[in-house]
């Protein structure tokens, strides 16, 4: 009984051994694959702000120009004047214009938020108590 228990230990043992090496060679050596004479790495646009002067506008093929940069007006673009809702026929070539951009799937940089001018961000201040009490005497 013994030496079968032996004979099955060192058996196992064998297969141990002989499997390792078979193991160590099937580990991959992190290596990027071959790119193909085809496939070409290409940089995926991403959305991002924008701002300058108001270049060009366009009524009709709904686009606006800031510097060399063309912007596609969709249905779905929320534009402001000021801070006020407005539309693109508000816009006026040479004044400041900001906003947002995302590209399409076709490369086109469609405009999600359009701001025309500079946003009246000074708010009315408040008389203070000391002051109305003074201009009431």
């Amino acid at each position: 009984m013994k030496s079968i228990l032996n004979f099955v230990f060192v058996g196992l043992l064998a297969g141990a051994i002989l499997g390792a090496p078979q193991v160590v060679q099937a580990q991959s050596t992190n290596k990027a694959p071959a790119k193909s004479a085809g496939e070409e790495t290409k940089k995926k646009a991403v959305g991002h702000p924008f701002h300058g002067k108001l270049a060009a506008l366009d009524k009709l093929s709904k686009t606006i120009s800031v510097g060399k940069s063309t912007y596609q007006i969709t249905s779905e673009t929320k534009i402001k004047k000021a801070g006020k809702p407005a539309t693109l026929a508000d816009g006026v070539v040479g004044e400041e214009v900001s906003g947002y951009v995302k590209p399409t799937e076709d490369g086109k940089l469609v405009a999600t938020t359009v701001n025309f001018g500079k946003a009246d961000t000074k708010t009315p201040e408040k008389k203070s108590s000391s002051t109305e009490k003074t201009q009431q005497q």
